[in-house]
Formats: structure tokens, C-alpha cells, sequence
């Protein structure tokens, strides 16, 4: 695939190896390329597979996407994902209590809920494109970095070695860079809870024909719909005009898991967890070909990010693992590539901070500016959970917006990377023992005050070409 050019941006000399190629790893990757940095992606698979089922982006990580090339990522997305204009909420008997709006299209913030696997090679073969190495099947056994020296490197399996001035672990959920490179064995628990997927075509499976299920499917249109009952929520959609359908649902689950997460799961289980439901949803069910029994597993917060030497970190899940009820796992992911990305840059960019200290420093304004914001959007998914599971069905008749989709402002309509422009003195004076940054300026919660300078218009990295002065400052 011939690479796309990406001009205008100061190279900045920095070498980032990148463990995993998911949705955080690859956003990295972009961004820290779109910066000036130089990448080279290790993804354990030995090809790319066509795995997963719905995952969505919000309109929060849609907004770094939007400053992709269009062409390549927006357009192609929008062809492959859902175009509902509403989710409508049920009863688990069937009653239809509420019709929630969409998140309405805007190019500015795009939102995206589809296949995790046909979104991801978008992203994949945009960093292709970009002329990024992603180099698959290469297992990473160990990490290393010498802070004197400014290097961070990895080895695999095979002994090869990958070297640069930062190693960042994006290897997700199950990480072996959380233990390796923080030296954490936090073992995971189970949190009490699991859940039945599927994705599968509407024709093959004769949704499209039934009269209990062709409603979901008819005229060409995409639905969103969810079931809440006791301690249970099922939710369905469609992809593709109506082609393709998905459901998840959410259950109690004590089971005690060491190793595996995501087992095959059987469909007459299933049927036998939602008893009494509404026959419509029980039809789609029974009509599965197959489904996933994934276990939902909890790890206490990290106390860090980042090595004490400067030059390893994580991102995405391998730092914070999200529960899907917070449609935020995968957006949060996408907002650590970016943020990191620009914190190398402004970092390197600084005359304030020493060489040695461009690194590292980097990497804990990093954290400094996801930390508060990552740990309360995490506590919105075990929010919107417990919200579902024990609906008071008289009170929200009376109040539908009791069970609504959150979409709070500071978390839907941030902008990563222009905070992280605004920040950045701040934090840079913080670490330096300036004053400490108020809460409400770290968009981690309804108290930020993010909106107040929705109107400043701050370009991310400017396209510009360096000035004499500025690169022999950045060598």
C-alpha cells in the first residue's frame, strides 16, 4: 500500500515502539506520527483477524478522528457503522417506555457505534497508509529502559530486540506490560457480573422473515433497542442498513476465572436467563448461531502510568480497563494516543525543560492530565449498570430520563488534545511546584470548566514548516 506523506510537522527525533495494535496503540501510533515522532508498532497476532463484535466511539474520541484524513478514515467509517435516530428502551416484558434521540451526525464530533473488527481495519490500514511499521506476530517477552541513555526497549519471543526513547504497552485487557512494566501481578477479579455476545447476519439467520423479528430489520434502517429486567439488560442493534444484527447481554455471574475471559457461550442459557421477556428479543436469541460468554473482570486502578525511569508507560486498558456499560473503553483509549502523542511534542518543544527531562516529563503530564478524568469515567459504566438493574418501572414512567444513556458534557464533548494545549503551562508550573490544578480544570467531572472555552479556537499541532531558528532548536 503506498504511503501517504504527512507534512508540515517538525520531526522531533523521538523513537516510540508501541506494544499492541488496537484502538489506543493505533491511535498512538497515528498521532505520535502526525507529530513528528517516529513509530514502530509489535502486535502479537500473526494476522489480522476478523474478530469482536459491536464496540462505539464517542463523540469525545470522535473528534480526534475528525483531524484524520477524512477520505480514509471518516468517510470509510461512516459507510460500515450504525444510522439509527434513536435508542429505544422496553421494559424486559416488552413494554416501550422511552425513545432517546440520537447523538445527532456532526463532522466536527462523529460518533460511530459498528463492528470493532471492521472499524479497526480502518484504523489499521490508515497507519499503513501513514507508512507506519506494524509488525505482526512478534510477542513481547520483556521490557527494559536506561534512563541515562534516554532508551526504552523490548524483546521477543524470537530474542529480537526493538529499541527507542519510549516503549509504550497498549496490549489491552489481559496486558503483560501492566506486570512487566510496572511490576503489578494485580491479578484479576471477577466483578460480580458477565455477559452473552453475538454478531451475525440478519438474512442467514431468517431475522428478516420472521414475523416476531422482521420489524427490526425492515426498510433498510439501523435500530438500537435495550430490554432492562432484574439485575439483567439485553441490548440489540443493527449495522449496514439493517444487514447485519448484534446483541449484548448483561447478567449476574460469580464465576472465578484464572486465565481465559471469553468462552463459547450457548444460546439455550441464554433463553433460559431471559424467561418471561418479551417474545421478540427471545426470537432474535433463539435464532443465534452462536454466541460469547465473556466474564467481566475488575482491576484496582493503577497508582501509576508510567515507570520511575520516564521512557516506558501504558495506555488504554492495559491502564484502566473499562466495563462496557461505560461506552467509554475504547473512546478513553483514543484519547490517551492523542494525549500522549502531545505531550511528546510539547514536551520536546519546550525550552523550560532539559533534554533529559523531555521524556519523562512527557509521560507524567501524561498521566497527570488523563488520570482524574479516566478513573471517574470509569465509575460511570458500574453507574449506568446499577441504574439498569434496578429500575423502579413507576418512577420511570413518570421520569424517563431516569433511564437514559448518560451523555454528560465533560465527558462526550471534550477535546484531548485542545486541553491539552490549554494545560499545559499549568502542569508543566505544577510539576515545577507551582500551584496545584483545580479539579474542575481536569475535565473529570460535571464541575469542569471545559465548556467556558468551547469559543477559543487553538489549532492541535499546527501545519507549519519549521523556521531556521525553531529546528535547530528541536535538534
Amino acid at each position: 500500500m503506498c504511503a501517504t506523506a504527512v507534512s508540515g510537522y517538525p520531526k522531533t527525533g523521538i523513537k516510540v515502539v508501541i506494544v499492541g495494535a488496537g484502538f489506543g496503540g493505533l491511535t498512538a501510533a497515528i498521532e505520535c506520527t502526525r507529530k513528528g515522532h517516529s513509530v514502530t508498532v509489535l502486535e502479537k497476532a500473526p494476522k489480522w483477524e476478523q474478530l469482536g463484535d459491536i464496540i462505539s466511539i464517542n463523540p469525545n474520541a470522535g473528534k480526534i478522528i475528525s483531524r484524520w484524513d477524512r477520505s480514509k478514515v471518516n468517510d470509510r467509517l461512516d459507510k460500515i457503522c450504525m444510522n439509527h435516530s434513536h435508542f429505544r428502551i422496553h421494559q424486559h416484558t416488552g413494554e416501550h417506555v422511552l425513545d432517546q434521540p440520537a447523538v445527532p451526525r456532526n463532522t466536527d464530533r462523529p460518533m460511530y457505534n459498528g463492528h470493532r473488527a471492521d472499524m479497526h481495519r480502518v484504523f489499521y490500514e490508515y497507519a499503513l497508509d501513514l507508512g507506519i511499521p506494524i509488525i505482526l506476530g512478534a510477542r513481547v517477552v520483556s521490557y527494559h529502559e536506561d534512563p541515562e541513555k534516554g532508551e526504552a526497549w523490548v524483546v521477543t519471543e524470537e530474542g529480537t530486540e526493538y529499541r527507542g526513547n519510549l516503549v509504550v504497552g497498549a496490549d489491552g485487557v489481559r496486558s503483560r506490560a501492566r506486570s512487566l512494566v510496572l511490576g503489578f501481578d494485580d491479578k484479576p477479579q471477577s466483578s460480580g457480573y458477565a455477559v452473552y455476545r453475538a454478531w451475525f447476519d440478519v438474512a442467514e439467520s431468517g431475522i428478516d422473515t420472521d414475523p416476531l423479528t422482521k420489524e427490526f430489520v425492515e426498510h433498510g434502517k439501523d435500530i438500537h433497542a435495550g430490554w432492562l429486567g432484574p439485575d439483567v439488560h439485553l441490548l440489540v442493534a443493527t449495522c449496514k442498513g439493517g444487514k447485519e444484527i448484534s446483541w449484548v447481554c448483561t447478567h449476574r455471574d460469580e464465576a472465578d476465572i484464572d486465565e481465559s475471559w471469553s468462552f463459547p457461550g450457548k444460546v439455550d442459557e441464554v433463553l433460559n436467563l431471559i424467561q418471561g421477556w418479551d417474545p421478540r428479543v427471545r426470537q432474535i436469541i433463539a435464532k443465534t448461531p452462536k454466541c460469547v460468554d465473556w466474564k467481566l473482570m475488575h482491576r484496582e486502578p493503577l497508582p501509576t502510568w508510567h515507570t520511575k525511569g520516564g521512557h516506558m508507560c501504558l495506555l488504554g486498558d492495559a491502564a484502566h480497563p473499562f466495563l462496557p456499560t461505560s461506552i467509554q473503553g475504547c473512546s478513553q483509549a483514543i484519547e490517551d494516543g492523542c494525549a500522549l502523542a502531545t505531550t511528546l511534542a510539547l514536551s520536546h518543544s519546550d525550552a523550560r525543560i532539559r533534554a533529559s527531562d523531555k521524556i519523562p516529563n512527557a509521560l507524567r503530564l501524561y498521566q497527570r492530565l488523563r488520570y482524574e478524568r479516566v478513573r471517574t469515567a470509569q465509575k460511570k459504566g458500574e453507574t449506568v449498570r446499577n441504574m439498569w438493574h434496578a429500575v423502579d418501572w413507576s418512577k420511570a414512567r413518570e421520569n424517563p430520563d431516569l433511564i437514559k444513556i448518560p451523555r454528560e458534557t465533560w465527558l462526550v464533548f471534550h477535546d484531548c488534545e485542545k486541553y491539552i494545549h490549554r494545560l499545559w503551562d499549568s502542569a508543566v508550573a505544577e510539576l515545577n511546584g507551582g500551584p496545584e490544578i483545580e479539579h474542575r480544570r481536569l475535565c473529570a467531572g460535571p464541575d469542569s470548566d471545559e465548556h467556558e472555552y468551547d469559543h477559543i479556537l487553538m489549532p492541535p499541532t499546527p501545519l507549519y514548516t519549521p523556521t531556521e531558528e525553531l529546528e535547530k532548536r528541536l535538534a
